[in-house]
Formats: structure tokens, C-alpha cells, sequence
């Protein structure tokens, strides 16, 4: 046996090992909040299924189904990235939970890090769920899946950016409660369950400039149309990611 067998070797550990385990444990977290599996899970699935069996809102020619699934996956992505995320984050930050992770070993940047990838984790599983169902209904997707990925991640870091700017910059409950508003007026007005046609000429100019449209619009364009990438919408949602993440990093508070 070696002198130096059982020598102590402090230090903190690589900031990849701290990633994976703050994700690892911020997905453990979200998944274990019934509230949140309301939101993000239960609640667009059973807007899939009730808007897809039941001919409530009209959507011309197509079916139901195959307006609806590109609808419900951009809601999702709402869902999580925003609105879930602006309110775990907002309460973090009010029980001082960020203020003591950043004294901790884990950097700051690592810390936000892995609250993008739990989110990534979480809308995975979502988005695969939600397929499985929306299947089973009949959708019958089309278009090219890497162009799918494309927006499912432009339309996170834009929502990711703003939710964490709302959480970093108003109190708590303020955020609760604004973040669940935000989350029912894009529901009703943001082309995911109503298509935008039903909107007068005025308010619907207005609406697709959102991300949550953009999203939802691009979506279907390859999804129920099967067509190329939609570079406009994407384009939305990339002004969106840039102005939402350079206001977060630029005026979050951690206490």
C-alpha cells in the first residue's frame, strides 16, 4: 500500500460532472410537482384528445388531429420552458435557493445550464408522449424532423428566455400569477387550439408576430403540410431567443 493511498483530494468536481447532476436533479424536481405535471403533461394532452374527438373548433378541410398535434407541441414547449420554468425559478430565487447554489462550487452559468437542459429533458419526454397520442388519434405527420427539432429549440430558447427574465426580475408571486395568464391568453390567441384565420385582419397581423405563433405555425407548416423549413417563423423565434436571453442575462437578479 502507497503512501499517498487514502491522501485527501479536495476540490470541486468537473463543472460537466455538477451539469449532469444539477440537471439530473432539477428534472427530478419537476417531475415530482403535480402542479407543474398539470401543466406541462396532463393539460395539452387533454387538449389534444378533447379538441381532436370533439368538432368544436372548426378547422376546414384537415382534420382536427393533424391541425391540433403541431399546436399542442408548441404549447408544450410553452408549457415547460416559460411557464414552468419562470415559476419554479421565481420561487427559487425567493427562498434563496439560487442565492445559495451560487455560493456553492456550481457556477452560476452551470447552474443555468442545467435548468435548459431539464427543461430539454422534460419537453422530450413531452413531445413523445404527446406523438404516442396524438398517433393513436390518426395524425399522420409529414415533413422533415430535423426541421421539427429546429423550431421545437429556437421556440425553447425564446420562451426559456423570457421565463427566466420575468423570474428574475419580479417577485414570485407576481410571476405565479403572470406566467399562468401569459400561458391562457397565447392558449386562446396564439394559434394553437383557434387557427389564426378566425382572427380579424388587424389583431391577426399582431398575433403572428408572437413566438408561440411562430411556433405553432411553423409546425404545421412541416408537420401537416409537409413542407421545407419555415425561415419566417423561424426567424420570429430567433429575434425572440436573442431579445429574451440578452434581457435575462443582462438584468436577472439572483436575490
Amino acid at each position: 500500500m502507497s503512501a499517498g493511498t487514502f491522501t485527501p483530494g479536495p476540490g470541486a468536481a468537473p463543472v460537466s460532472r455538477m451539469i449532469f447532476a444539477q440537471t439530473a436533479l432539477e428534472t427530478r424536481m419537476l417531475l415530482r410537482n403535480g402542479e407543474q405535471l398539470l401543466l406541462t403533461v396532463i393539460i395539452p394532452a387533454l387538449l389534444l384528445v378533447l379538441f381532436s374527438a370533439v368538432d368544436i373548433v372548426d378547422t376546414g378541410a384537415d382534420r382536427s388531429v393533424d391541425f391540433l398535434a403541431p399546436g399542442v407541441l408548441a404549447l408544450a414547449v410553452l408549457s415547460t420552458a416559460f411557464t414552468g420554468q419562470a415559476i419554479a425559478t421565481g420561487f427559487d430565487r425567493r427562498y434563496g435557493v439560487l442565492k445559495r447554489l451560487g455560493a456553492s462550487p456550481l457556477p452560476r452559468r452551470a447552474l443555468l445550464a442545467a435548468k435548459t437542459l431539464s427543461v430539454l429533458v422534460t419537453e422530450v419526454l413531452q413531445v413523445a408522449l404527446l406523438s404516442v397520442i396524438a398517433l393513436g388519434l390518426g395524425w399522420s405527420p409529414q415533413g422533415n424532423p430535423l426541421s421539427v427539432a429546429a423550431l421545437l429549440l429556437l421556440g425553447t430558447a425564446a420562451f426559456s428566455g423570457l421565463g427566466l427574465l420575468m423570474a428574475g426580475t419580479l417577485k414570485a408571486e407576481v410571476t405565479l400569477a403572470a406566467a399562468n395568464l401569459v400561458f391562457l391568453l397565447l392558449l386562446v390567441g396564439g394559434g394553437v387550439i383557434v387557427p389564426m384565420e378566425k382572427f380579424p385582419e388587424a389583431v391577426r397581423s399582431a398575433l403572428e408576430l408572437l413566438p408561440i405563433t411562430a411556433l405553432s405555425d411553423g409546425l404545421r407548416e412541416v408537420l401537416q403540410r409537409g413542407g421545407g423549413m419555415p425561415w419566417g417563423d423561424a426567424a420570429v423565434l430567433a429575434v425572440w431567443s436573442a431579445l429574451g436571453l440578452g434581457a435575462a442575462a443582462r438584468f436577472f437578479r439572483w436575490e
